[in-house]
């Protein structure tokens, strides 16, 4: 032959082979790495093999066998190769989503990652996905969240974004979460409302899809004869992919998956990841959805046992408010008729005794003291008598000036002016019509220390929303707040027994119905009190 390729020398210079290139070498001194990579591809050598196969060479067919048959194993191992890539990026995504699958147990967190994963580019790439979950209550399959482009322009600037940030998958899972899962489920509201279907409906595509446990590719949708028109018009595409969700045999939802914009073929391998990709996707919005009805059920549980804490400590109280009640009444009646005794002796002594008697002045302490002794006992027994109110519903206007009448000769006498002023249309009020008399009566009437010069009391109603607020504001008494809590616990020490539990009576009294009772003490302007009165039944406990 007149001219030789160099591919039977066993090492050749750089100037010898145009097909090594730089970075290579290492072929110049390896004849078979040679003539396997790069020898077949030369066009002098392929020029040699002609001539072989001219000169009628038994070695030329021969060889061009083995060179095709090299050329065939070649592209199938870069064709495998490129397969086991693709795998390797695929195993890598789907170790991705299962790591964040298998750890979450937030709802809206797994459905995030999930149609993020169908829909990012990173993922399986498809255009538009819809997440359909199984209510088992209601019966019906129904849409829960869509996410995608509408349009081409909204496609276009969402995919610029990606790739300016070049977010993970994860990362683009977040964002989604945090900043466009309420508005991409507002933007596919009209969507999501229109796909409901019964359960029970077995003829209908979706529930055939979900029942078969199978996903199915729907081609030709808007002539498909299992593809209600409905269903067709309102996804707008030609194609679509149903990917059933089952975890354990339950039937959780289905995943709706379109190339709505691109258009591109949905193929076997894409519905064959999906589907691979589905069950742990099923079984994470399970877990989540159960941890929720967990949480709900917890707080149920937790609620009914702070209830019945309370009630348990309520039957305490009220145990212990009926054993005082008892005890306090049996005192004050074993108490009472030898101090009606000592009294009546007294009051009879008093009257028949002369002005110039030296005895007169010890005979008016007995009777007064006696007095101060009654109306204390009068104040046991009714502290035990508000342990049980008997409520009703009563005209404020009229409690009022029932009590100004029964106090006005006391006030008067001891310098007080009062004034009354109410609202128009009042409603009535749900109380113990006796025991709130009672407690204006010893709001009005009551001898706390600190007297001043201004001996007013000014009283007034009105109506705010669902009660009568009632406020009196006594501008003779100046002490302070310190001084007027200490009166506000029941039997507390003070100079005057009296004084200490007229007040905390009122307190309890009206505490018992559900009624609010504020007092107030400025020691410059008085002392304010505020009683909120219900004006529904249903309110009180």
């Amino acid at each position: 032959m007149d001219q030789e390729c160099c591919w039977n020398r066993d090492v050749i210079e750089q100037a010898d082979c145009s097909k090594i290139n730089e970075g290579e070498e290492e072929l110049l001194a390896s004849k078979l790495q040679r003539v396997t990579e790069k020898c077949r591809e030369c066009d002098v050598f392929i020029a040699n093999l002609g001539r072989l196969r001219d000169d009628a060479n038994p070695l030329a067919p021969i060889l061009s066998d083995v060179l095709n048959e090299n050329r065939r194993q070649k592209i199938q191992i870069q064709s495998l190769v490129s397969f086991l890539d693709n795998k390797t990026l695929e195993m890598r995504f789907v170790h991705e989503l299962g790591s964040v699958l298998q750890s979450s147990v937030d709802l809206d967190e797994v459905l995030s990652v999930a149609l993020t994963a169908i829909t990012a580019g990173k993922g399986f790439g498809m255009n538009r996905a819809f997440l359909l979950l199984t209510d088992r209550e209601a019966n019906v399959l129904h849409g829960y969240l869509g996410i995608g482009p509408r349009n081409i322009e909204e496609a276009s600037q969402v995919w610029n974004e990606i790739i300016q940030n070049d977010m993970d998958l994860q990362t683009l899972a977040q964002n989604f979460r945090l900043n466009k899962l309420s508005s991409e489920r507002a933007k596919f509201h009209d969507v999501l409302e229109q796909l409901t279907v019964p359960l029970s409906n077995k003829n209908h595509i979706l529930i055939k899809a979900l029942d078969g446990k199978r996903p199915i590719m729907v081609e030709g949708a808007f002539q498909h004869p299992d593809v209600p028109a409905e269903l067709a018009r309102l996804l707008g595409v030609d194609t679509f992919l149903l990917m059933p969700l089952i975890s354990r045999n339950r039937r959780v939802g289905m995943i709706i998956a379109d190339n709505c914009i691109t258009h591109r073929a949905i193929t076997e391998e894409d519905m064959h990841s999906l589907e691979t990709f589905g069950f742990p996707v099923a079984f994470a919005i399970e877990r989540a959805s159960l941890y929720d009805k967990l949480q709900v059920e917890l707080n149920r549980v937790t609620e009914a046992g702070k209830k019945l804490k309370e009630q348990q400590e309520l039957i305490v109280r009220m145990e212990n408010m009926a054993l005082v009640g008892r005890i306090t009444s049996s005192i004050a009646h074993s108490v009472r008729n030898p101090l009606m005794i000592i009294g009546g002796f007294a009051r009879s002594m008093l009257k028949n005794s002369p002005v110039s008697d030296p005895k007169r002045t010890f005979i008016e302490s007995i009777v007064a003291e006696t007095r101060q002794l009654e109306v204390v006992l009068d104040e046991i027994l009714n502290y035990s008598d508000s342990l049980y109110p008997t409520r009703d519903f009563w005209d404020v206007n009229q409690l009022v000036e029932a009590v100004l009448r029964d106090t006005a000769d006391i006030l008067t006498s001891l310098g007080y002016a009062t004034g009354y002023s109410s609202e128009p249309d009042l409603p009535p009020v749900f109380i113990d019509f006796k025991q709130l008399s009672y407690c204006l009566r010893t709001v009005l009437q009551n001898d706390i220390n600190g007297l001043g010069t201004d001996r007013s009391i000014e009283i007034s109603s009105q109506s705010v929303e669902d009660c009568v607020i009632l406020k009196i504001e006594d501008h003779s008494r100046h002490i302070s707040q310190a001084e007027l809590d200490h009166l506000l616990v029941p039997f507390s020490e003070t100079r005057d027994l009296g004084a200490g539990l007229g007040l905390a009576l009122c307190k309890t009294m009206l505490e018992k119905q559900g009624i609010p009772f504020v007092a107030l003490a400025d020691e410059h302007a008085g002392i304010k009190y505020t009683i909120t009165l219900p004006t529904r039944k249903e309110e009180q406990p």
